[in-house]
């Protein structure tokens, strides 16, 4: 309720079973079931089960999907809500937009075989912003309060995903953290694209 207050649009609920953010289905349904219709509920896999993440998707009324994993197009087209695929960012990623049709909205992280996200490392920002330039994109990786508006005024993404950014501790949403994030996103001041 402090994320939605602040400003967001949409919450993340992590399904991923190595994750330190892991949340129980149970407790996802309790809390999706008494948002604003204006907030969507998404929730992060890596590389599970298409039929696991269909049937936790409809049981707990997510209105999107977050891949962090090896997915393939395959899978996505089996996945029965919109798709959100997260994407490494480093160097040339120029080929990215390539692999994925516009139907699937890419969020750019930093590449971390392990974590699959919240590392709070920050990815290159001028290759976000060279793929920003050709499609809608969601920008991750690092954003902090302190961060966000550069990132947000050199990347110009469509939209931003934070977690370790607005953490005490891994899973721990620290509210003074989110309001002072959200503050800076509303004061970023972003040019129009020629």
């Amino acid at each position: 309720m402090a994320a939605i207050g602040a400003g967001a649009n949409a919450l993340g609920f992590i399904f991923w079973p190595q994750s330190p953010r892991r949340m129980d289905v149970d407790a996802v349904q309790r809390i999706v079931s008494v948002l604003p219709p204006f907030v969507t509920a998404v929730g992060v896999f890596v590389d599970q089960a298409v039929d696991e993440v269909n049937r936790i998707a409809d049981r707990v009324n997510l209105g999107a999907i977050q891949l962090h994993g090896n997915e393939s197009l395959e899978y996505v087209r089996e996945i029965e809500r919109p798709v959100i695929k997260a994407v490494a960012v480093a160097g040339d990623a120029s080929t990215v937009p390539d692999t994925w049709p516009d139907k699937v909205r890419l969020l750019l992280d930093v590449h971390d075989p392990v974590r699959r996200g919240g590392t709070g490392r920050i990815i290159d920002w001028v290759a976000a912003s060279a793929l920003a330039a050709q499609r809608e994109v969601i920008l991750a990786g690092g954003l902090t309060p302190d961060n966000i508006r550069d990132a947000i005024n050199q990347v110009r993404p469509w939209g931003i995903d934070v977690s370790s950014g607005v953490e005490s501790a891994p899973g721990i949403k620290d509210h003074e953290r989110i309001k002072a994030l959200f503050e800076a996103v509303h004061g970023s001041r972003i040019p129009a694209r020629s």
